[in-house]
């Protein structure tokens, strides 16, 4: 006996064409365009705002028509979450440009290998090696402090905390991701006041400094890592006879290597761009200071606040400055990207 198979579900409504959104968003501009040539106010950011609000209404109205309200609702719901997403590249795109723009003119081979020795008044010349070596001095000592703490402490408050102890931690960790960066500058400063005396400047007071503000935010980022690794698989090296300790090691901290690494490069970015409690605990320097532990030294922060506040040629050391640190905080996340690329298991890359 044949059993013949059902047949298929036959598409019973009509649908747009792929192109068809694109054509709406093309004809919402041109009109958009037009309207606002005729009122003589054409500008770019009315041309957006308006080509947005009429490009909704007009997919709505158009995919209601042919494709019946259950697509229109989807078709609106699209357009907003794009428009959101649009508006919110707005800041960062604009930001991007006017650093590169303002910085390209001053940043230099010269600019990344020389210091602030000697340089005077509108002289153009001088850079900002003493403040690189400085950035990278002060951010890896509050990574070195931070980053391990962060972790161990994620570790227990996920794997081992309870009680009071666990609660007590979790209450502190929020209070400190609220700190401001002034009131953690203060605090090294003061601690180190009164070990030292109020005549030792060196870049572990900034380090220090910033581990206050970096410490929580590790700690925030790799709890959530490790809560999102299944408990089955815990389970299943317990049923093996792995102790916990080795567990936690190889499994959890192996499968969440990519989000821990992450968080840790975003806690970087966080502090590395800090300025407040840099001017409290390091000052500034116009060499370039190769102890870390002894002397003023002199950051990119600081280095961009000085010399924009100087104004003239400065103001384009500035901005080199800070295409500098952008750079910086990209190199820093690509190197996230491969540690999570090659670290991870198969399976999460």
């Amino acid at each position: 006996m044949t059993v013949l198979a059902p047949p298929l579900p036959v598409r019973t409504h009509r649908r747009l064409a792929r192109w068809a959104p694109y054509a709406v968003l093309a004809g919402s501009a041109a009109v958009s365009a037009g309207l606002l040539a005729l009122l003589a106010t054409v500008t770019i950011a009315g041309l957006f705002a308006l080509t947005a609000v009429s490009y909704a209404v007009a997919i709505t109205i158009i995919s209601r028509v042919v494709e019946g309200p259950r697509w229109a609702k989807d078709r609106l719901a699209t357009a907003l979450v794009t428009l959101a997403f649009l508006l919110a590249l707005i800041p960062l795109v604009s930001l991007l440009a006017i650093v590169v723009g303002d910085g390209l003119g001053g940043f230099s081979w010269d600019f990344l290998s020389t210091d602030m020795v000697g340089v005077f008044g509108s002289m153009t010349t001088g850079g900002a090696l003493h403040a690189i070596i400085g950035t990278v001095y002060v951010t890896g000592i509050a990574s070195l402090i931070s980053i391990p703490l962060g972790i161990f402490t994620a570790i227990y408050l996920v794997e081992y905390g309870q009680g009071r102890l666990k609660r007590g931690i979790t209450l502190l960790v929020d209070v400190m991701t609220g700190i401001p960066s002034i009131v953690a500058g203060l605090f090294a400063y003061t601690v180190f006041l009164v070990l030292f005396g109020p005549a030792y400047k060196s870049a572990l007071i900034g380090g220090v400094a910033l581990a206050v503000l970096m410490t929580p935010v590790v700690i925030r980022s790799v709890e959530e890592m490790l809560r999102l690794v299944p408990n089955e698989l815990r389970e299943a090296a317990y049923a093996l006879g792995v102790p916990k300790w080795l567990t936690i090691t190889k499994v959890v901290l192996r499968t969440s290597v990519a989000g821990i690494t992450t968080g840790v490069m975003i806690a970087i970015a966080r502090v590395i761009g800090e300025t407040a409690p840099l001017l409290v605990t390091v000052g500034i320097a116009q060499n370039v200071n190769w102890d870390a532990f002894d002397g003023r030294i002199a950051t990119l922060p600081v280095f961009v606040y000085r010399q924009y506040a100087q104004g003239g040629v400065a103001a384009d050391r500035a901005w080199a400055g800070a295409l500098t640190l952008i750079i910086i905080v990209m190199l820093l996340n690509l190197i996230a990207r491969l540690v999570s690329r090659y670290f991870a298991p198969k399976g999460a890359r």
